[in-house]
């Protein structure tokens, strides 16, 4: 039996898009950083302060506040606590707008008749399934193959969510299981770490750590990953 498990942000849709969005309606041109060069590192900062609120050190107004003044901060402009927050709220705004691509929705379509379909995710739920109801995902992927770290109780890249959805979807050490993900850090190390095989989702053409071991395979864009997976399911 083939399974395809697919990560949420930056994988089943660009995380890239909603962020732009809300920056032209927000921001620009008042500060006169282009989006393009602020959110690779707005990513930086939310990936590092994103676990802090999961382990509830922090709260998620901390991280909104942080990841966009932080990430400001390093082009010499300073932003107010009250412009982070503007600005989080008209783009989680542009979260719930999302939509699967047509290229996305192609794969789905192709994999669903041929191998076993799920959804790992790290985040919180209300958030996670806000998305992926958004996405109409479930037009493709079983419900109960959805699986959110803070519901599982373990968060990626710790192989225990993976064991996890590979016991709920019924799927054995037999399968062949390929995981779907754009950090190489949560996805391809975790699904390694789990003995799953790896797809990198790599739309952003980040570097492998070093020393890092390769993924089965890499995609730089969803073209490549419906070549891929139509080659392997």
């Amino acid at each position: 039996m083939y399974a395809v498990i697919f990560d949420v942000d930056d994988t089943l849709y660009d995380l890239a898009a909603p962020f732009f969005e809300a920056y032209a309606s927000f921001f620009a041109p008042k500060y006169g950083v282009p989006a393009e060069k602020l959110y690779p590192v707005s990513r930086k900062y939310s990936n590092a302060a994103y676990p802090l609120a999961l382990s509830g050190q922090i709260s998620m107004r901390e991280v909104y506040i942080s990841r966009i003044c932080d990430a400001f901060r390093e082009f010499g402009v300073h932003i107010s606590e009250q412009e982070a927050l503007g600005f989080q709220e008209l783009y989680s705004a542009r979260q719930h707008e999302i939509s699967l691509s047509e290229t996305m929705q192609k794969i789905l379509e192709y994999c669903a008749p041929r191998a076993e379909l799920g959804i790992i995710t790290n985040g919180m739920p209300s958030i996670q399934r806000g998305k992926i109801e958004s996405l109409q995902a479930e037009r493709y992927i079983p419900r109960e193959y959805i699986f959110v770290s803070r519901e599982v109780g373990a968060e990626k890249p710790d192989p225990r969510i993976f064991r996890y959805a590979q016991q709920k979807m019924g799927l054995s050490g037999e399968d062949t299981i390929f995981y779907v993900g754009d950090s190489y850090e949560c996805d391809v190390a975790g699904a390694h770490a789990a003995g799953w095989k790896s797809i990198w989702m790599n739309r952003r053409r980040r570097a492998k750590p070093a020393g890092a071991p390769e993924p089965e395979y890499t995609a730089e864009s969803e073209a490549e990953l419906a070549y891929i997976l139509k080659a392997l399911v």
